[in-house]
């Protein structure tokens, strides 16, 4: 007889689908404990969870914060630290938390839904009854090293935020918003102060508070089984109802139950100073009450009322404030989702003395807009624009219907009444028929007759002089206390607490878990087509390149077409720079912001900047220019459109009337710059950005585009380009011309177009307008690798050796070591050098328990640069970067030699981790076909890479991993071998450099000043003394060699 199956204890809430996307939602609760699910069934390879507590505090101890790192150090049934991860690794899972303001939310990111429900209860286990050991809060929160310095992983994090600007004025305005019995007040985070002196009974007594089951809500989004789910879930619950409240012991509800804020009675205007040397710029923070997040309708009016303030650079604020009387860089925008939401407006890179004008300039200009009729018919098109991107967003976006179910979960109705209301959009429906009247009444009550709180962040070296000497002072005080028994106290306090949290876990617990199958994870599959030139490349015999042929007229474009179920089209016009000029290329910064923000000629007629971009918004969900890195050309340019398929050929006909019909306009050009410049000092505050910029600086000639593009040129270039503008308005405007022609060529362009092949108009005949007057008979361009744009030092690793660059505006350090790799997609090497890769950075890998776990860093990773040829290996937020390096180095030093061995779940988490980054490259409809474009046109790979990768990576053996990490990996950290980049604060610059130069490196000490390059643009004598004094930064990210500039909406 048939085994009986059990009742299960969740009930379900709601179920429904949307009516503007293919998900559907069911909502569920447990009846025993109260434990919330939601999943959102949506197809493709990777299932997301997000596990959210809503998360009140009343203090800034940060204890929300150390929860986020403490409840991964293991729990009552798997009592050893980094159990939960290691079996993630192998089952084709990430693990990730983050703490905000009102909720801390813990992430499994899974190929598949078999390895997503192996780690479930283990983590959910994490979550709810962690070990919470004092030995973990010491390593994890904070600790005195044995040379006297502050260190932990939640520490670290905290030291590289606290004294930036952004985060001062953000603890200021909230300091005016909030009283002190609203959460909204603290910093969750933690502050410095706070967390020297959190004990581990405070953050136990958090956890005892907020983390139960009926404070929990599990969003899952991917293709899940939920009857597996509801089983997984009441078993899990089986085994914890004795450690958790019953279900009816009284709980007051987080931020609902709570103390609401009062209204604001007035407006305030306060002044908050941050460290900087560079007096220059600041920027305005204005905050005011808005209305409900629960109000779908009013958050509705609130998105289109501020796109139709400042969106674009037509918009009111940004046309004003920034393109006409050039007060700021930009306009940022955006609201906090509360029960009293927060509406937030930043005027960014504005002139310091400019400071209280700009915020009294913001209200002017809104109490004219609200005082006179507003343009309807443009407030109508940014609503048709606002619906068309919520469409795009629910098919394209990871993250839009996990945020709209945390946000209901943390304040909406527990009957799910709120959560439906993202079943249609019908908010527009009844937007639509507002008034005139209705929509300035609005924007009256929320926003420019509202109370507000202003911030005025300014700039001070005295400040930065200031804290560099009070923290000075108190470490030396605290060593002096300390003496040295005291700090060797210290040093075996923090060693005895690493052996407890290390303990080893023996195998036979992780065997336990089998290594899940690949059946379950779903690749979404995108059919390759092409036309013209990229045939070239061979084609398949599908139906999808039979409409192509059909449709084909002999236009020898390369358009590659990638056939996926999507409702819309995805444009992509790669472009190559190999046939700029070098003193050409220092303008790409500015052509780029100035591409869509200019005059064109329409059918003969001028036809002035805002009347392009109001047409442009109408034909388009957004469009964008940028360096090419978001599609592995970082020396390229990319142009890039999302339209519905009806608007296809408009994008193509847009696409040429940019390129070949807009006009250089003088007063365009110089407000471009103006941007560019007033963004420079924001730029150069950042460390992690900083050290990107001093790499490119050094590993990169003249003709890299990349370099060109980076603030470290654009500081100095820019203020002389916009000089000569001024004294010489014809030969710039020559200059852009000449761009122009080298650029937009037929041999430089590469086109491809995502879309639903079988419904759209003319796939190959729209893309004819925009070669009809090209010279079409000469073959492409080769794609341009990096490895070909490097200085002499890029091309010999190891002669330049080390250099530090102190920064006033960081309290920790940032480090970036770049040695020879490989530098083809089909080096031999390459599987090996991804399995180990994988299995020394794994989270609680080799790489993580030595320099994280010590409390070393933030984070530490190696990166394979296959583009440069440069094998990489990184340090983010450390208090301490040259220890943190020596610390990594000891850990290839000891597998090398035998000391450490490599142990089997390990190798198999390692495979594990790079199916995960394949997945990882093709989540949506849209990344899949794009993967594809990159792997066969930018990579040069065919179609099968994939699999023979996936094959030889568990091919690869224990010898062969050592074998990497001796001849390759290791070189990254020997003298001659590496060149080594190292920004920090200033009282760390010293013993930084000491180090490296007993290790042997040649090092040296730089001012950040000393990078900059001016293409051989020379200034005038007035300007020398300002190059001397202006640090320069690069607007890059960490993980892309790209300029970052990104022009487009």
């Amino acid at each position: 007889m048939p085994s009986q199956k059990r009742r299960t204890y969740f009930r379900t809430i709601q179920d429904f689908g949307t009516d503007y996307s293919p998900a559907r939602i069911t909502q569920y609760v447990s009846e025993r404990t109260g434990m919330h699910c939601v999943v959102v069934d949506q197809k493709g390879p990777k299932v997301r969870g997000y596990f959210t507590l809503a998360t009140e505090i009343f203090d800034d101890s940060g204890s929300p914060h150390t929860l986020e790192h403490l409840v991964f150090m293991g729990s009552k049934s798997y009592q050893y630290k980094g159990l939960l991860d290691k079996l993630a690794n192998r089952a084709y899972s990430n693990t990730n938390a983050w703490t905000a303001t009102d909720h801390t939310a813990y992430t499994l990111d899974t190929a598949g839904w078999e390895g997503f429900a192996q780690i479930l209860p283990v983590y959910l286990e994490h979550i709810i009854v962690p070990t919470l050991t004092d030995e973990g809060c010491y390593t994890e929160v904070h600790h005195i090293d044995g040379e006297g310095n502050d260190a932990g992983v939640v520490y670290s994090e905290m030291q590289g935020i606290e004294n930036t600007g952004a985060e001062i004025m953000d603890i200021k305005a909230r300091h005016l918003l909030y009283p002190k019995e609203v959460g909204f007040r603290y910093e969750t985070g933690g502050l410095m102060g706070a967390l020297r002196v959190l004990t581990p009974q405070r953050i136990r007594e958090f956890h005892r508070e907020m983390y139960q089951p009926k404070n929990l809500c599990l969003v899952i989004v991917g293709e899940v089984d939920q009857n597996n789910l509801l089983d997984i879930l009441d078993e899990f619950e089986d085994g914890i109802l004795d450690d958790i409240p019953r279900i009816d012991t009284p709980f007051k509800r987080p931020w609902i139950q709570s103390p609401q804020p009062p209204a604001l009675k007035e407006s305030v205007i306060e002044t908050a100073e941050f460290p900087e040397e560079d007096e220059s710029t600041g920027d305005v923070l204005v905050g005011m009450f808005g209305p409900s997040c629960n109000d779908p309708v009013l958050t509705g009016a609130l998105n289109v009322l501020l796109t139709y303030l400042c969106g674009s650079s037509v918009s009111v604020l940004e046309n004003v404030m920034v393109e006409t009387e050039e007060l700021a860089s930009g306009i940022s925008y955006w609201w906090d989702a509360r029960p009293n939401s927060v509406i937030w407006f930043s005027p960014n890179g504005v002139a310091t003395e400019k400071l209280a004008y700009v915020e009294q300039r913001l209200f002017e200009l809104l109490k004219e807009v609200a005082s006179k009729p507003l343009d309807m018919v443009y407030l109508k098109d940014c609503l048709k624009r606002e619906k068309r991107q919520l469409k795009f967003q629910a098919e394209s976006s990871d993250s839009y219907y996990s945020t709209a179910v945390i946000n209901d979960f943390l304040f909406g109705a527990r009957d799910g009444s709120d959560l439906r209301d993202i079943s249609s959009l019908k908010e527009f429906d009844e937007l639509e028929t507002w008034t005139e009247l209705q929509w300035r009444d609005f924007l009256k009550k929320w926003i420019s007759d509202a109370p507000h709180v202003s911030i005025l962040g300014k700039p001070s070296k005295e400040l930065a002089k200031s804290l560099k000497a009070k923290e000075e002072a108190r470490i030396a005080a605290r060593k002096d206390e300390l003496g040295p028994e005291g700090l060797k106290e210290k040093a075996e306090k923090l060693k005895q607490a690493i052996a407890k949290n290390d303990a080893e876990i023996p195998a036979s617990v992780l065997q336990k878990w089998p290594v899940p199958g690949v059946e379950s994870i779903h690749f979404i599959e995108s059919t390759t087509a092409r036309s013209g030139l990229a045939k070239k490349l061979g084609t398949s015999s599908n139906d999808i390149q039979a409409i192509i042929d059909k449709s084909d007229s002999g236009l020898p474009l390369f358009i590659q077409f990638e056939h996926v179920p999507t409702n819309f089209v995805h444009i992509t016009l790669l472009l190559g720079t190999s046939q700029v000029k070098t003193e050409h290329r220092p303008l790409l910064s500015v052509f780029i912001d100035n591409f869509f923000n200019t005059p064109a000629t329409l059918d003969g007629e001028r036809v002035e900047f805002e009347k392009v971009v109001t047409a442009l918004e109408k034909d388009t969900i957004s469009y964008s220019i940028s360096g090419g890195g978001r599609i592995d050309d970082a020396e390229g340019i990319v142009i890039q459109f999302q339209v519905e398929s009806d608007k296809y050929k408009a994008a193509v006909r847009w696409i040429k009337t940019l390129m070949f019909d807009s006009i250089f306009d003088e007063t365009r050009l110089n407000a471009g710059m103006s941007k560019i410049l007033a963004d420079i000092p924001d730029a150069k505050r950042n460390g992690n950005s900083m050290l990107w910029a001093v790499n490119s600086a050094i590993h990169l000639d003249n003709d890299s585009s990349v370099k060109a593009r980076g603030t470290l040129v654009k500081a100095v270039y820019i203020k002389r380009l916009k000089k000569l503008l001024a004294k010489d308005p014809k030969a710039v405007l020559e200059s852009f011309e000449g761009l122009r022609k080298s650029l937009f060529t037929f041999d430089n362009m590469r086109a491809l177009v995502i879309a639903n092949i079988k419904t759209l108009p003319s796939p190959v005949t729209a893309w004819e307008p925009l070669i009809s007057n090209l010279n079409t008979a000469k073959p492409l361009q080769p794609i341009v690798k990096t490895i070909e744009r490097q200085s002499i030092h890029g091309r010999n690793p190891g002669q330049y050796g080390t250099v530090v660059v102190p920064m006033t505006t960081i309290d920790s350090s940032f480090l970036l070591a770049s040695s020879r790799g490989p530098s083809s997609y089909t080096d031999p090497l390459l599987p090996a050098l991804l399995v180990t890769i994988s299995f020394l950075e794994a989270v609680e890998g080799p790489l993580w328990t030595a320099v994280r776990g010590t409390g070393l860093a933030y984070g530490a990773n190696f990166r394979r640069d296959i583009d440069a040829g440069f094998v990489q290996f990184s340090v983010y937020r450390s208090p301490d970067a040259y220890r943190a390096f020596m610390a990594a180095k000891k850990v290839i030093e000891q597998f090398i030699s035998g000391e450490r061995e490599i142990e089997e779940h390990a190798l198999e988490g390692a495979i594990s981790g790079i199916v995960v980054s394949f997945a990882d490259e093709q989540t949506t409809i849209a990344a899949a076909g794009q993967f594809n474009f990159v792997n066969s046109v930018v990579r040069e790979v065919d179609n099968e890479y994939n699999n023979r990768i996936l094959k030889a990576v568990r091919e690869i053996g224990r010898d062969q991993i050592q074998d990497v990490m001796k001849n390759v990996l290791l070189q990254a950290f020997i003298p001659g071998k590496a060149n080594v980049v190292v920004t920090c604060a200033p009282i760390m610059e010293e013993g930084i450099v000491k180090g490296f130069s007993d290790l042997g490196f040649k090092t040296q000490s730089q001012q950040l000043s000393n990078f900059q390059e001016d293409y051989g643009l020379k200034g005038d004598d007035e300007e020398e003394n300002d190059d001397e004094e202006d640090d320069e930064d690069m607007d890059m990210d960490g993980q892309s060699d790209d300029g970052s500039e990104d022009s487009g909406h």
